[in-house]
């Protein structure tokens, strides 16, 4: 993965196994300890500091005594910031803030990384050449093997295949602070990683891909967790905004179903309005259409899924649902941004 010819002077330092700080923000969810241990059991080189960013909009929750404590002889190298709850852009930024190591890698609080994930982090490190501004880590989703993949399942999977993806991310440190970090506009765990890597190799650097491995597993969601996803259509609307209409190619990003979206919920729409003006055919019209676009969508989903009892009342349900949620959500987005202007790289 790369950009175009690097026009900035290389980041001056060693290529080799140089010190490196691991960021992680953190509403200190029960996966946590499970991240630290992980990072203390793994054979290698040490991270020179280990930032948690507390990032609880309450003021007065509690220390994180409980997850610290698996650290061991880590946890004298270990930073808590308050990160006042203003989202994961936010909170790195801050982690990004106390760091002094120059290579920052970002995981999120529900990875663990693989036993020789400090070894295989310094080596790829050391692999980056002096035009390479980042290098991402392999995630691994472990998935069920004897059944098809429940929806929830397949979201994870598909965002643990994305470029760039912050749950394992190594970056120069001077290099984030000269494209101005994470845009903190982006409040959600949601397309604010691929905006910073599009800055950075609009920067002229790149991002290459690295070998070490953090696992990432799918976490318990309830039935309407289809419904909250659709929330991140408002951050595509500030992707078109910043990166333009193109942003999609750029990152290499599946486009996903909005625009069949819009035009379901436009039909269904179109329907109600119809039907209250009387004009009966028109809106029968309308209203198939909206009908045959929600089943397809239903019956795409289904097929795909295991076939429970659950899965399949979940999916009919949240296929009505999920078009016109995902519309007004990108409406929203498109309003709240609509005097974004586009991205310009910064003079360093």
């Amino acid at each position: 993965m790369s950009g175009s010819a690097p026009r900035r002077a290389a980041v001056t330092g060693s290529t080799g196994a140089v010190p490196y700080a691991v960021v992680v923000p953190t509403l200190v969810r029960d996966t946590l300890a499970d991240c630290l241990a992980a990072l203390a059991a793994a054979t290698g080189p040490a991270p020179q500091e280990i930032v948690l960013v507390d990032d609880r909009p309450d003021a007065d929750h509690g220390p994180l005594e409980h997850p610290l404590s698996v650290l061991g002889d880590l946890r004298d190298r270990t930073t808590v910031v308050p990160g006042g709850g203003h989202g994961p852009a936010a909170a790195r930024n801050t982690g990004l803030r106390a760091a002094a190591s120059p290579w920052v890698v970002f995981l999120d609080d529900d990875v663990q990384v693989g036993p020789h994930w400090c070894e295989q982090v310094v080596r790829d490190l050391a692999d980056a050449g002096p035009d390479t501004a980042g290098v991402q880590g392999v995630i691994a989703v472990p998935l069920p093997g004897e059944r098809r993949l429940t929806d929830w399942e397949r979201e994870t999977a598909g965002r643990a295949r994305a470029r760039w993806t912050t749950a394992d991310m190594a970056y120069r440190t001077e290099v984030l602070k000269r494209v101005g970090g994470f845009d903190e506009r982006f409040r959600r765990a949601w397309r604010e990683d691929t905006d910073l890597a599009l800055r950075v190799l609009d920067a002229g650097w790149r991002i290459q891909q690295g070998r070490r491995t953090t696992r990432h597993a799918v976490r318990p969601a309830g039935r309407w967790v289809s419904l909250r996803v659709q929330r991140g259509t408002a951050d595509d609307a500030l992707m078109r905004h910043l990166h333009g209409p193109g942003w999609w190619e750029k990152a290499v990003a599946p486009r996903g179903r909005l625009r069949a979206h819009l035009t379901t919920t436009a039909a269904g729409a179109a329907a109600c309005a119809l039907a209250v003006a009387g004009r009966r055919r028109a809106a029968t019209a309308a209203a198939l259409g909206w009908a045959a676009a929600t089943a397809e969508l239903a019956r795409e989903r289904i097929t795909a899924g295991p076939r429970t009892r659950y899965e399949v009342t979940t999916m009919l349900a949240t296929s009505v649902l999920i078009p016109p949620t995902a519309t007004w959500h990108w409406l929203s987005g498109r309003w709240r941004h609509r005097h974004t202007p586009a991205w310009r790289e910064v003079a360093v």
